[in-house]
């Protein structure tokens, strides 16, 4: 079942709704409801508003939010230009409402962003150890770039409980 959103870019007052989506999404309690979750690999918070408005605020970017028909924020996905390529991260779902689809409609207004600002691919990294994640991307295109980057050291955003790397994905846009 898929679920009809509205989706457009957020705005700074959407930020502390956005920050409480993105840590229920990956870290706490919360986010064991769904399959997304990081709380198994990293301690911690995964955001805060400092870090949302930033990067919100940084050249070209954008996070696009995913509201139901009643106002209720479900998802949410970051999106900034790095040419010839759309970085997209923190893509985000409501723990209790993954699995209806709203994930597969961000990646498609990522796409439909992507194509706007004259991208032809779009760039993700994930941490290696995420099978069931990287096989999610696969299925919706993206394929392994064969590059690894280090896993972010500020433990303001997660203490890893075991070495971590991320792995780059793309996807090429026809």
């Amino acid at each position: 079942m898929t679920a009809e959103l509205r989706i457009a870019p957020a705005t700074a007052a959407d930020i502390p709704a956005l920050v409480e989506l993105v840590n229920r999404a990956y870290r706490g309690g919360a986010s064991r409801q769904g399959w997304t979750t990081e709380a198994h690999l990293l301690d911690g918070q995964r955001t805060d508003a400092e870090d949302l408005q930033a990067l919100r605020t940084a050249p070209g970017a954008t996070f696009l939010l995913a509201h139901t028909n009643t106002g209720q924020l479900v998802g949410s996905v970051y999106l900034k230009p790095q040419f010839p390529d759309l970085y997209l991260g923190m893509l985000s779902v409501e723990p209790g409402q993954q699995g209806l689809g709203i994930g597969k409609q961000l990646l498609a207004a990522a796409e439909t962003h992507a194509r706007a600002h004259s991208c032809t691919g779009i760039l993700i990294s994930v941490i290696t150890v995420r099978a069931e994640l990287i096989a999610w991307y696969e299925r919706h295109g993206f394929q392994r770039t064969g590059e690894t980057l280090a896993f972010p050291t500020d433990t303001r955003f997660g203490i890893p409980r075991q070495p971590l790397e991320l792995l780059l994905m793309r996807k090429q846009l026809s």
